[in-house]
C-alpha cells in the first residue's frame, strides 16, 4: 500500500513529518499501527508559525522537481500526520516517489 493517491490534476500524499531532524530528507514508508502507510519526511525546521510546514513543502517541490506552487498542504497543519495535495502529472509523480521510497539510509559505523 502506497501513501499517495492519483487524481486528475495531481496526487494527494499522507506524511508523517519530524520536525527539527537534523536534516531536510525523505526517510521513506512507513505503516502506521492502524495499517495506514505515510511517507516519513523530516526537516531541520521548527515546528512554529508554520516554519516545518514550509520547509515541508518546499523539500517535497524540490525532491519532485515541481514548482512550491505545486504543492500545498490540505490537512494536519499542526500535526505531525499531515496530507498534501501536488499538482502535475499523476503517473510521473508516482514513478519519481516510488524512486525516493525506496531509497535507502546509509548505514552508520559504530
Amino acid at each position: 500500500m502506497t501513501p499517495w493517491r492519483a487524481s486528475g490534476d495531481g496526487l494527494s500524499l499522507a506524511l508523517r513529518v519530524t520536525p527539527r531532524g537534523g536534516r531536510d530528507a525523505v526517510d521513506g514508508i512507513e505503516t502506521l499501527s492502524d495499517g495506514r502507510s505515510v511517507l516519513k519526511v523530516r526537516v531541520r525546521a521548527i515546528a512554529d508559525g508554520g516554519e516545518a510546514n514550509r520547509a515541508v513543502t518546499e523539500l517535497l517541490a524540490k525532491s519532485l522537481g515541481v514548482p512550491k506552487a505545486s504543492v500545498r498542504l490540505t490537512s494536519g497543519a499542526t500535526s505531525r500526520l499531515k496530507q498534501v495535495a501536488i499538482s502535475g502529472d499523476p503517473a510521473h509523480l508516482e514513478e519519481v516517489l516510488r524512486g525516493l521510497a525506496s531509497v535507502t539510509k546509509p548505514t552508520r559505523k559504530p
